[in-house]
């Protein structure tokens, strides 16, 4: 065990033999316990399987003006509960249509190219983004991606937290 602790928080780091994982405990006052106190929550489960999901196994999904995006982690595909993951691909001059999602909220990694991110109820805030960028959408937020390149394709990680998405189509007011 690795105990590290910043601000009343506890971070706590577990390796068991054959099976390591990790993950973080936030406490708002200093405990002391065994492993086998935290392990006894701890539901291992070796039958699972992971599933590998290659490129050509990728999932079409709708598409949102000129915006493209395949699915590699979504419920169709993995039966995931509460995830989903995709490629998201705008052409050189495209754009997505304005939208917003009601059921989740999304991060988008920029992977390739550079562009605009606008926002705000009439789209006002235009935001410049760029590789290695991070976005972070929140439920109910008004967004468009735009491509401004005349010559690369902006591609774009995008993850949220439910396995299918609601998205709203909005017109600026």
């Amino acid at each position: 065990i690795s105990c590290g602790s910043t601000s009343a928080h506890l971070t706590l780091i577990l390796k068991l033999k054959l099976n390591p994982f990790s993950f973080k405990i936030s406490l708002p006052t200093l405990h002391y316990f065994s492993p086998k106190d935290i392990l006894s929550d701890v539901s291992l489960q070796p039958n699972k399987k992971c599933k590998i999901i290659h490129n050509s196994q990728m999932e079409v999904e709708v598409s949102s003006g000129s915006m493209t995006r395949k699915a590699g982690i979504s419920e169709s595909l993995v039966g995931a509960k509460n995830i989903h993951l995709a490629i998201s691909t705008l052409p050189p001059g495209g754009s997505a249509t304005p939208h917003y999602h009601v059921n989740c909220e999304t991060g988008i990694y920029i992977m390739n190219g550079n562009g605009r991110f606008l926002t705000g109820p009439n789209l006002d805030e235009d935001n410049r983004i760029k590789e290695g960028d991070f976005i972070h959408v929140p439920s109910g937020a008004v967004h468009q991606p735009i491509n401004d390149s005349d010559t690369e394709d902006l591609v774009m990680v995008v993850a949220r937290n439910t396995p299918t998405e609601i998205v709203i189509e909005y017109e600026k007011e």
